[in-house]
Order: structure tokens, then sequence, then C-alpha cells
């Protein structure tokens, strides 16, 4: 799909980091087997710190004079072995235990810390006043953050661990966490939550997140509890957000040929969330963003993302990537078993050509020279995801589907609660297909080039493509020479992407055969179709307008915001009719509609002349830090359009350029060197220096110099 409007629209660039590194200053994974942890964690809302008691219970393997557990900046208050108090050293980064221990099983570790974390742990809104009513939340992210900065534990991924947690919250909050709730109480002002994990898991994987949710249960196929959380203020929209969520997980289970692995799954979405979501065991957290009705749902929903950290409850939580070199066994397989879940839901051409799309770009990667082999540390997230299922889609062929599955489901048998490598998934795949891939590993695997030639063929299997490659191929052609192929494209039933591709061929065109032919691509109701003219056409020939103006009543939120922005440029002399129309719509979670609304209507100087500083307030005021981060981007670009910066915006804006999430930090700091070249800007930013803190402070001053 295209959006509109510049690009001001809120860009869902959802990017995922691959696992801790692998600590090298010990290899006690050889050493030691952690069984298992109880711990209590209590989180101090005011002073953002986390206090908290964990204990170990561990064997022996072979005999060592230490041992460690990540602890990032922490303090201890007692540590304990086996009950007796030991000598320590506090690295900053771990916790040394220094003592000789023959191999032995059932001992013990007992920590008592507490710390403020510096990153892995995000409180939002707390500091906002309480008449501001904002939603207050707490949420933990693991993975490339480290679990190790609220809880001591490991880093490294291969070490697996049992961990019964209760957390210790304000008893106003709902908790999810891991594992199954087995027990509530509530002491003074604080409510306890248990949660019990039956299987080892990786520290990473462990998370918590806590607001004022509203939790809707429902139960698998199999009998496994799927549990949705939702804020309370958004509850109206859990049905389209969660839709297909239990359908998804019936189909991977069949699918996969292995059951769920763990005691429940939940979910729950969280503001400002560094990444598009996360795939903690049992408990998948992911950005608010993704919380929409059923008219964002046709352009918008969450249906791939929690396809797609579902399975890796399977490829990642269940099996773990041995080092960073096997981390596509994670992305690849996810990305691949989602696409198979939305094929189920949205049909093939829609698997097709979700195939197809990503094939172009690393084609387009490959072409370029910076194509990357799947099995790369520190790969981009196009290689692993990306490129990694097109490597289990051509595998599939290659091997054929019983053997395919009998290979997966050897894999992830051999290797539950264990680490794997590439080969280890390689050679179930050869013993069940009883055949060599070291050719294929050779092309697909190790090298950096994608198989460009190979992927085509594949893909030609699809009779959609094929022929939407022929119409693809008719883009330079005269628009006389393929006006029949063209209208043909539009009959019913027409398809959603090459009838798209019909619209913006058409685009620049207006000859008599061009009107004809947007006639006749309005007259298909296909939303998307009709979405395809909303976004590319520029100018609207008077015989169209009628056509145009009913985009305004279609249910998306990007054909309306299209639609409403090109009727204010072409017929200026009609505004107050769509602004009429159109008022009161707020769209997706970042306000697109709304916040296209209040800038035209302060352009409009003849519309609702007496609303004006009212309307400004509004648009305004959705710079302010308690908003999520979707509502500011889109605010402060709207502004930036209009150039018209309250100093509380500018301030808003320095808060941005430090906020935690990268892409939303990214966009701020942009905005910043785009105004700091206006004089006058650059002026007000040093007045109100002193008003910053003092990383923004600093920040501001590296870049007035």
């Amino acid at each position: 799909m295209k959006y509109s409007f510049i690009a001001l629209l809120f860009c869902c660039s959802w990017n995922f980091y691959s696992q801790a590194p692998i600590a090298d200053s010990l290899n006690q994974v050889e050493n030691i087997d952690f069984i298992k942890a109880d711990a209590d964690v209590f989180v101090n809302t005011v002073s953002e710190e986390i206090t908290g008691e964990i204990t170990y219970s561990f064997n022996v393997l072979k005999s060592i004079d230490s041992f460690y557990v990540d602890a990032r900046n922490m303090n201890f208050d007692e540590v304990l072995l086996n009950g007796e108090q030991k000598n320590f050293r506090n690295s900053g980064g771990s916790i040394w235990i220094e003592n000789e221990i023959n191999p032995s099983e059932n001992n013990s570790l007992q920590l008592k810390y507490s710390v403020r974390p510096k990153e892995a742990v995000y409180f939002i809104n707390w500091n906002i006043a309480d008449s501001i009513k904002a939603q207050k939340q707490i949420w933990t992210q693991g993975q490339g953050k480290y679990t190790s900065n609220w809880l001591p534990s490991f880093d490294d991924q291969r070490e697996k661990v049992e961990f019964d947690i209760t957390y210790h919250f304000p008893n106003d909050l709902k908790v999810m966490a891991n594992g199954k709730l087995s027990g509530t109480s509530v002491s003074d002002s604080l409510k306890s939550w248990s949660f019990d994990m039956q299987q080892p898991m990786s520290s990473y994987l462990l998370a918590f997140a806590a607001a004022n949710y509203v939790v809707e249960e429902r139960e698998s196929a199999s009998g496994v509890s799927l549990q949705f959380y939702m804020p309370v203020s958004e509850k109206k929209n859990m049905e389209p957000t969660y839709r297909h969520s239990k359908g998804i997980f019936d189909f991977l289970e069949t699918e996969i040929g292995v059951a769920y692995p763990w005691q429940n799954y939940k979910q729950a979405p969280v503001r400002d969330f560094l990444y598009s979501g996360m795939e903690n065991t049992t408990a998948t957290i992911f950005d608010h963003a993704f919380i929409t009705d059923s008219i964002g749902f046709i352009d918008r929903n969450y249906v791939s993302v929690n396809a797609h950290e579902l399975a890796h409850q399977w490829f990642g939580n269940l099996v773990t990537a041995e080092t960073n070199n096997d981390h596509w066994l994670h992305e690849g397989f996810s990305t691949y078993y989602a696409l198979l879940a939305e094929r189920e839901i949205f049909g093939d051409d829609y698997y097709y050509w979700q195939l197809y799309e990503s094939g172009e770009k690393l084609k387009e990667l490959s072409d370029s020279g910076r194509g990357e082999p799947v099995t790369k540390a520190g790969a981009t997230s196009l290689t692993y995801y990306q490129k990694g299922a097109w490597v289990l889609h051509i595998l599939r062929e290659r091997v054929g589907d019983e053997a395919f599955k009998k290979a997966v489901k050897n894999y992830l048998e051999r290797y539950k609660f264990k680490t794997a490598t590439t080969e280890n998934f390689i050679a179930e795949v050869e013993a069940a297909a009883n055949v060599s891939l070291s050719d294929f590993m050779a092309k697909w695997l190790n090298q950096t080039a994608f198989q460009g030639f190979a992927a085509l063929n594949s893909l030609k299997n699809s009779e959609f493509i094929q022929n939407h490659l022929n119409v693809l191929a008719l883009r330079e052609t005269a628009l006389e020479k393929k006006e029949e192929v063209l209208s043909a494209e539009l009959n019913f039933p027409v398809n959603d992407y090459t009838g798209q591709e019909v619209v913006y061929q058409l685009e620049g065109e207006t000859s008599a055969s061009a009107i004809n032919l947007y006639k006749k691509a309005f007259e298909t109701n296909n939303i998307y179709v009709r979405q395809a003219i909303a976004t590319s056409m520029e100018r609207i020939p008077q015989e169209l307008k009628s056509d145009f103006k009913s985009l305004l009543n279609d249910e998306s939120y990007i054909t309306k915001e299209a639609a409403l922005l090109k009727l204010w440029m072409n017929f200026p002399q009609e505004v107050s009719t769509y602004l009429d129309k159109t008022k009161g719509i707020e769209g997706f979670t970042n306000k697109n509609v709304r916040m296209l609304w209040l800038t035209l209507n302060l352009v409009t100087p003849t519309y609702e002349p007496k609303k004006q500083q009212e309307t400004y307030n509004e648009l305004s005021g959705y710079t302010a830090t308690h908003f999520p981060i979707e509502v500011r981007e889109n605010a402060f670009g709207y502004l930036y359009q209009i150039n018209s910066f309250t100093n509380q915006n500018l301030m808003d804006l320095m808060q941005g350029t430090q906020h935690p999430t990268y892409r939303f930090r990214n966009y701020s700091r942009q905005l910043l060197n785009e105004l700091l070249k206006n004089e006058e800007y650059r002026q007000k930013f040093l007045d109100l220096k002193d008003s910053l803190s003092q990383k923004e402070q600093d920040y501001l001053q590296t870049k007035l110099n």
C-alpha cells in the first residue's frame, strides 16, 4: 500500500535486535548447570527503583574456583552460597562469587539486590500529574537490552533456567509476566503477583508489563489458555486488535506439528515500545500502535506481528540459537511461519505477494553488492527475516512437504529447551529427505547474493504472480496500446495488488481513455484499488470529482486521509464541505486523519475562524510527553509544515531527542537539526536551555557547536 502526505504518517519501521552476545569471560555453561530460580521483585514507581531477592539452584559439573551472574549496576546487600556469606566481586556488569566448588548437586546462591535500571525497564508517564489522566505503564525489554539490568540473570542465551517470580506492584495495576499466575495477595498499597514457569528458558525472554489492563481469556483447540490484555480506556478495540489470534494459534500448532510447549500464552500492548513486538516466553509484548478498530484493521493490523511473535514460542524460545551466526533460526522461521498463518487467513495471493515484495528488496540489496549470508552474525533484519523466510520456502519446495514437516518436528523435539545450530537443523532435513544439502547451504545460507532467478521461478508457481508480472511489464507502454489489458484487470473479481498496479500506471494520464479506466476502477468498489487512486492522483479531473469525493466514505483511514488532502488542494471553494464530512474522525492510533483535519482547518482561515486558537491548541498539545510517540511524531510533523512551534513544543522535542525508543529519538534529532538551521529557532532553543534536563542540555550544546 502507498502512504500519503509527504512523510508525516507514522511509519511502522519495526526492527528486531539479535540476542545478547555470548559472554566470553568464562564458559561457565559447561561448568555449571543453573536449574531453577525463585525471586521476589519489588517495583517502586516513584523512585523507578527495583529491589529484590533471587535464589538460584544449581549443579556444579566441573571443579571451579569462581562463577558469576550478570548484574548490571546493581548493589548487593546479601550474597549467600549454600546459606553462608561468601566473598564476591561486583564488576558493575556481573557479580563474581569467589569460592572453590567441586562437582556437586543442589547448590544454592541467594542474592539480595537493588538497582535503578538504566535500560530494559521503562516507566511510562509516572512523572505526569494525575490530573492529566495519562496511561501509566511499566514494561521490560530483555532482548538486546539485557534482563540483567533488573534481575541478576544470564546474558548468555545458552543458559536456560526455570524461573518462578513474584512481582510486587501498586495494587491498582494488572501484571502480565512469564508463566502461569499461581496466586495474588494484597498488602497495604502493594499487590503481589506470583508467576510459575514449569520449563527452563533463556533470561533474555523474561518480561513483565503492568498497566490498567482489562483481560479477556479464550482457549485454543488444544486447551491452552490464551489471554488478551488491553488498556481499559481502549477496551472497545479488543476484538479487532486480537482478531484471528485463536485461529493463528490453532494453525501454528497443527502446521508445526509440535504442541505449544508452555503453560499458557498472553499478549499485551504497551506505549512507546522499542520494537513492533517481543516474543517473551508465554508473554508477548507489542507496540501500542498496533491497537486498531475495525476500519484501521483493513490497512494496519496486528496479524503479521501477532503470528510472528507466536511462532517464536517454538523457534527461539523452545529451541534457541547456539550462536549469533544462527540467529536466522529465530527470525527466518518466525517470519516464514507467520506468512503461512497469514496465507491461511488472507489467501495464496497475499502469501506470494509478500514473498515477491521481499524478494525485490533482497535482489536490490544483492545487486548493489550489499547482500549478506543468512548465517552472518550481525546481519540486517532484511537478511535474517526475509531472506531467512525465503530459505525455508525454497527448502520446502526442494525436499517436499512431508520431509520438511518431519525435519522441523524432529529438530524441535531433539533440541527442545536447548540450543541448536544451523548445521543441526540442516542435518535433520537431510535425514528426513535422504538428500545432501551442501549445495543448497552454499547458495542460500552462506552466499551473500540472493538467488533471484531461483526465487522468480518459485514465484511463477503462482498464476497471480505470473499475471502481475505481465502487467508490470507494461509500465513503459503507451496507454492506447495497453488500455484493453488494463481494463480487463479491472473486471470482477479484481485482484487487490494487480488492480492497484493498473491505477498506478494511470498516474498523470488525463485522456478520455484514462478517465474511463479510472471510472471503472472506482466502480470496482475494491478498497485497495480505490485507495491507490486516493494516494496516487494529484490533479483531480472535473469528471472524477464526484467519484473522488466518495472516497471519504471508504472504510480506510489511509484513503480518508489522502482523499481529504487531495480534495482540499484541488477544490478550495468546497473545503468546508470536506472538513465537515471528516470532522471527528481520529484514524489510526497516531490520529492521522484528525491531525490532517486540524492542520487543514488552521490553513483555511474562512473555516471556523473563531475556533482557530482552540484548533491550534489541540494540534500543538499532541507533542506532550504523555502521548504515545506515534501521536507526538505526527504532531511535530504537521507543526513543522505550518512552521508554528510553541516553547513547550520545542521542550517536548528536546525530550524526544533522548527518548529510549530509537525511531522516535532519531526522528526528533533530525527535526531538531532542521530547526537549528533557522536562526530564530536557534535563539529560542538557547533561551530554553536552562529549562532542559542535563542530558538534553548536553545534547543541545553538541548541536549548537
